[in-house]
């Protein structure tokens, strides 16, 4: 594959892509990013459940796509492959993977950290560790300058990602030196993907805001590493099907302004193609609200100053199969491949949206 050119234009070198574990919801929306995108043609689509039928049977919004299932086993040779499956199948199946891919993108958790140990500590332990050090972190407003020509590119958790954007302002300006950081997001049944379980049936969700990891929960070994800080983090299922959102709560060594907080946000942000500040404001939405970013690769953030200056709240929403999970991976992959960075996520959030 030629590098394309800088504005991914419909014209230019076109990339193959495969997508492994394409039946699930971070599959489908794979299929349905690459299918608009104007750089990537999707050669293969792998499920071992639905193995030969049409992708349009498990996913009724890509009826359209001329597409099967194929087995996972059956790989063909593409530019990128972009693998969906649960943790722990990317760390054993990488080898062959590379083999078929230059660029491997995986949306599991089996690369994310940059050691064995903290696998052992926060996981199930690693069968590939060899690999942890070839791994590039996939959220771009962190990991950009070392995603260009990358081979193995390890997407971010959806919680971790709300938690990281809502802070990153604060740690690159220095606010989180010392500070006590707690935690607490609130996430929609999507994130325990299609397979699901009990506690992800509508029943048993509706209406419900559930602590579900009050301590301890795996994301939290993400945003330690990237951050570079402890947090207490607590997670709550709530009654929505799509989004994220993180409420952290950071208590600096010393005082900070409004102004140096908008400085902050400013600054980290003002260039990031897909990253909003929203705080305060007019309106019903004053705040990151996950209903306004639905179905996009956009992440809205903010924050509130307590009147004593003692604390700082900061506020983040993204879409979990999106900006979390698919849309993250596809952002990755335009920066490996030399794409334009924006090139099949330019989708416009809807409004309203409903409820779940």
């Amino acid at each position: 594959m030629a590098v394309t050119e800088a504005d991914g234009s419909a014209d230019a070198e076109t990339a193959t892509a495969s997508v492994v574990g394409a039946s699930g919801f971070a599959g489908g929306e794979l299929l349905r990013l690459l299918a608009g995108h104007p750089n990537v043609e999707v050669a293969q689509a792998t499920s071992r459940e639905y193995a030969n039928k049409t992708v349009g049977s498990v996913h009724p919004n890509l009826r359209g796509l001329d597409l099967r299932f194929s087995e996972p086993s059956d790989l063909e040779s593409v530019d990128v492959l972009f693998a969906a499956a649960p943790h722990g199948v990317a760390m054993d199946h990488i080898d062959a993977w590379q083999d078929a891919a230059d660029t491997v993108v995986d949306l599991s958790a089996d690369f994310r950290l940059d050691t064995e140990p903290q696998y052992d500590e926060w996981y199930d332990g690693h069968t590939a560790p060899e690999y942890l050090d070839d791994a590039v972190y996939a959220l771009p407003e962190i990991s950009r300058d070392d995603l260009a020509g990358a081979e193995l590119i390890a997407g971010g958790g959806c919680n971790a990602t709300a938690t990281i954007l809502g802070l990153l302002p604060l740690q690159t300006a220095g606010v989180l030196d010392g500070a006590d950081v707690v935690v607490d997001v609130k996430v929609g049944s999507s994130e325990g993907g299609a397979s699901g379980g009990k506690a992800s049936s509508h029943a048993e969700r509706s209406g419900v805001v559930r602590p579900y990891a009050p301590t301890g929960h795996r994301h939290e070994a993400e945003i330690e590493q990237e951050l570079g800080l402890s947090v207490s983090f607590t997670a709550h299922a709530v009654d929505m099907v799509r989004g994220a959102s993180a409420t952290c709560h950071v208590f600096p060594d010393s005082p900070v302004s409004k102004g140096d907080l908008w400085s902050a946000y400013r600054e980290t942000y003002g260039d990031e193609p897909f990253v909003e500040t929203v705080a305060g404001g007019s309106g019903v939405y004053r705040y990151p609200e996950p209903k306004a970013v639905a179905g996009t690769n956009n992440a809205e953030v903010g924050f509130e100053l307590d009147p004593g200056n003692e604390r700082v709240v900061t506020f983040s929403a993204i879409d979990n199969v999106m900006k979390g999970s698919a849309g993250q991976a596809v952002h990755a992959a335009n920066l490996a491949l030399g794409f334009a960075e924006t090139a099949g996520l330019q989708q416009l959030g809807m409004h309203p949206v409903g409820s779940p």
